[in-house]
């Protein structure tokens, strides 16, 4: 990872347990970008944005032909980022958070992306619907899960913001949704393209044929949930310092367990929900716009 993560833990092991139930599907992951010359360094921040967004704005076909040509690589990506100009909080940073979560994926958890979201969403115009990444992470003996992100960039995680992602994770697990992000995956081409065992590629489009139930793939489903988010602690601070790190710990815990409470009220109904893991990750950031404004200089720049 190209970020420090100070957290990975179940909410069992953190001992944050009490009161969520059922618990043994839920994890934390805290991230924290670092400090230079007293600097929160947001050009490494800006780097990794534009490192991964061409995994999610363009086909693997597209990054192919691109490979040897880094800078049409990034104009023809540009060209696919919807750019949102909405004023709300919800909307303001979305694209940008959706990006981050796909470098995420692969460097944290070397997934392979199996759907160019922000290239499917922007040509299909559906922006609104569906998960905001999928991934496919193979594991032990030739297994793998199902990964099917939600990401966010909030200038506050405290309960009244909660809502909005949770609704979104709800909405993401709908069966007609999951279907549809299946059918998806079947179709599109980039499955085939990648670089994968035959035999786990013939056991992915067996195990997502619209035919079967869909709660035969719940044990392999993954939602990873992504909070950027703006943060007084990380904004009042120059340096990584051990005291630092322990309040971003006691913060992103805290926030955890009134994030899952909230999230178990909601979904609590989904059946087979505790076989369904959940990876909630909390990015800390000083300020959210000054990072939105930049980057959308960015991609105007790209965009010609």
């Amino acid at each position: 990872m190209d970020f420090e993560v100070i957290t990975d833990s179940s909410l069992l092991d953190l001992g944050i347990a009490d009161g969520i139930n059922p618990s043994g599907n839920k994890r934390l992951i805290s991230i924290i970008n670092d400090f230079e010359d007293k600097k929160w360094r947001q050009e490494k921040f800006d780097s990794f944005v534009w490192d991964n967004v061409a995994e999610t704005a363009l086909t693997h076909k597209e990054r192919e032909a691109l490979q040897n040509h880094p800078q049409s690589l990034l104009i023809n990506a540009a060209k696919n980022l919807r750019l949102t100009d909405a004023d709300d909080d919800i909307g303001k940073g979305s694209e940008l958070a959706e990006i981050v979560l796909y470098g995420i994926m692969r460097r944290k958890y070397g997934a392979l992306p199996v759907v160019p979201k922000i290239f499917y969403k922007q040509n299909a115009q559906d922006n609104a619907k569906g998960a905001d990444s999928v991934h496919i992470v193979i594991g032990a003996n030739k297994d793998f899960s199902l990964w099917f992100g939600e990401a966010k960039f909030y200038k506050s995680i405290a309960d009244a913001r909660l809502g909005s992602i949770i609704a979104s994770v709800k909405n993401s697990l709908a069966t007609e949704k999951l279907k549809k992000e299946n059918a998806i995956i079947v179709s599109l081409q980039e499955l085939d393209n990648l670089e994968m065992d035959p035999e786990i590629r013939k056991k992915v489009k067996e195990s997502l044929d619209n035919k079967l139930s869909i709660d035969s793939i719940k044990s392999k489903i993954v939602i990873p949930i992504l909070l950027l988010h703006e943060c007084p602690i990380t904004a009042g601070v120059i340096d990584t310092t051990p005291d630092y790190l322990s309040k971003i710990r006691q913060y992103h815990n805290e926030r955890a367990v009134s994030y899952f409470k909230k999230q178990i009220h909601e979904l609590k109904d989904i059946f087979k929900y505790s076989e369904i893991r959940f990876h909630l990750i909390l990015f800390p950031v000083p300020q959210k716009q000054p990072i939105i404004d930049k980057f959308l200089k960015a991609v105007q720049f790209y965009k010609g």
